[in-house]
């Protein structure tokens, strides 16, 4: 991580204080001078106490589902009964599905279930779930207009040692890339932390995909990258976006299925793993607003 008398990564050959440093304490300006200089340079929209005690909500009541939805996840049972019951739970809290029919082509469910070699945005079937699969489960909610987004993987029984593997590093990645936020970091620090874990597993990062702004709509600038980046952006109170890692237990390349549009898959067939939370950047450091439970993975002996 780049330190305050580390020479600025601008190149101007200066210190990073003396440059690029970036001014975000309260007591140095209010909120929405601040909030407006990063609505301008970067299109980044900084959430109010009001905002963010509605986007919290939202994000609560996304965890919660989430969780109900992943406790159901069992051998024999099809990720369209999932996605049922994910679009159940929802309405009857008063809340709608985001994803539905969201993009182009519209995405036709409620959920994204990703199993095994699915990198990202796979759409529920009749296919039963069996052992040794895992899933990553991803639900976004929209709650009084605000969103709520976060997903988790579940194995189905033991699994290959590849698939704990991803598994695990996924979800390692996840937490150290919380683990550091705070008022000041750079974005890039984000990626530069789930690099350097993946590379030290001879994993792959996914890049074709990435984290994003959320809360007043459902993408937001910034993106978040999960790989080495140059988005030095400072983090700032009142900012919140996803970190969602994508992890491959071989090549980082997706390739997305050409009849349906969204399914994006491992380019060699091996598995993938994904875990996501919503974050919020606060005064000293941030705060998940997503808190689902985690779930364990076994492998075969």
């Amino acid at each position: 991580m780049i330190g305050r008398n580390d020479l600025c990564w601008c190149g101007s050959r200066k210190k990073w204080k003396k440059c690029h440093f970036p001014e975000i304490s309260t007591s140095d300006a209010d909120f929405a001078s601040i909030a407006k200089k990063y609505r301008k340079q970067w299109g980044i929209l900084l959430k109010n106490p009001d905002q963010i005690q509605k986007i919290r909500k939202a994000c609560h009541l996304t965890a919660s589902i989430l969780d109900e939805v992943a406790d159901r996840a069992k051998e024999g049972v099809t990720t369209n009964a999932l996605n049922i019951f994910a679009q159940e739970k929802i309405i009857a809290a008063g809340a709608s599905p985001a994803s539905l029919g969201y993009g182009v082509p519209p995405f036709p469910k409620t959920l994204c279930t990703s199993l095994n070699e699915v990198v990202c945005h796979g759409i529920p079937d009749d296919r039963p779930l069996t052992l040794g699969d895992i899933v990553n489960i991803d639900l976004a909610l929209i709650y009084e207009g605000y969103f709520g987004d976060c997903s988790k993987m579940v194995a189905i029984g033991p699994v290959s040692k590849e698939k704990k593997l991803v598994f695990d590093v996924a979800h390692q990645c996840l937490n150290a890339a919380i683990s550091q936020l705070r008022p000041g970091l750079l974005l890039s620090e984000i990626g530069e932390t789930i690099q350097h874990i993946a590379d030290k597993h001879n994993c792959g990062v996914v890049s074709q995909f990435v984290g994003h702004g959320v809360g007043l709509r459902y993408h937001e600038p910034p993106q978040v990258p999960h790989c080495r980046n140059m988005l030095h952006i400072p983090l700032t109170p009142g900012m919140i976006f996803t970190i969602e890692p994508m992890i491959n237990f071989g090549t980082p390349e997706a390739i997305i299925d050409p009849s349906d549009h969204w399914t994006a898959r491992t380019a060699d067939g091996e598995p993938s793993a994904q875990w996501e939370h919503t974050i919020l950047i606060t005064e000293t450091s941030c705060e998940i607003l997503t808190p689902w439970k985690h779930s364990e993975c076994v492998a075969i002996a």
